[in-house]
């Protein structure tokens, strides 16, 4: 399989899932400004939404929106315990902070990339900083977000608060938050990650 990347961006997820499972893929980078792929191929001939990430199987199928990807890549490897068994309470946990990250956090920070003004850029900041405490108050007695297990959600949530270094938003004033990151970015495979993408 083949994970179309942009070093840092919202693929960083699955790439840590699939470093986790231990999958044996390919990486290809995609510069998102031009659509064009490491390999000099016209990326959205690939992906008709033009975005990362995107997960071609070795059958040709392929799949997109990195929720999706990572809940499948830990269903087709249970063993890695990235996720709870479907149909159970546990997995619907699991969706929740996927769904979560996915609507409060990772959309709200398209306006610090791209701010359009002023006031426009501290609604989004303002709200962030809500959710970061709300994060750190769910994460002040866990190891990780699901309890004790590193979960797909983790590596999204990691992925997602590496972004403050990008605008300026600093975590020190959440310990408990900066303890997680400090905590994720120490496991081996993220760190492979990182690696691969020429981020750490």
């Amino acid at each position: 399989m083949k994970l179309y990347y942009s070093p840092g961006a919202c693929s960083l997820s699955p790439h840590i899932v699939l470093r986790e499972a231990g999958y044996k893929f390919d990486l290809e980078k995609v510069d998102l400004k031009t659509k064009v792929t490491e390999s000099g191929k016209d990326f959205t001939e690939i992906s008709e939404k033009g975005a990362v990430p995107l997960l071609q199987l070795d059958n040709g199928e392929i799949i997109s929106e990195g929720p999706a990807i990572v809940q499948y890549l830990a269903d087709l490897k249970p063993d890695a315990g990235l996720a709870p068994k479907n149909g159970t309470i546990e997995r619907v946990r699991l969706q929740e902070w996927l769904n979560y990250i996915s609507t409060e956090l990772h959309k709200a920070f398209g306006p610090l990339f791209a701010p359009v003004n002023h006031e426009t850029t501290l609604f989004f900041r303002k709200k962030l900083e809500g959710n970061f405490a709300f994060l750190a108050g769910k994460l002040k007695d866990r190891k990780y977000l699901m309890g004790d297990q590193f979960t797909v959600a983790d590596a999204y949530l990691f992925t997602i608060l590496n972004w403050t270094n990008f605008v300026q938003m600093d975590l020190a004033s959440l310990p408990v938050l900066a303890a997680y990151q400090k905590r994720v970015s120490s496991r081996p495979k993220v760190q492979e990650a990182l690696k691969a993408e020429g981020l750490a």
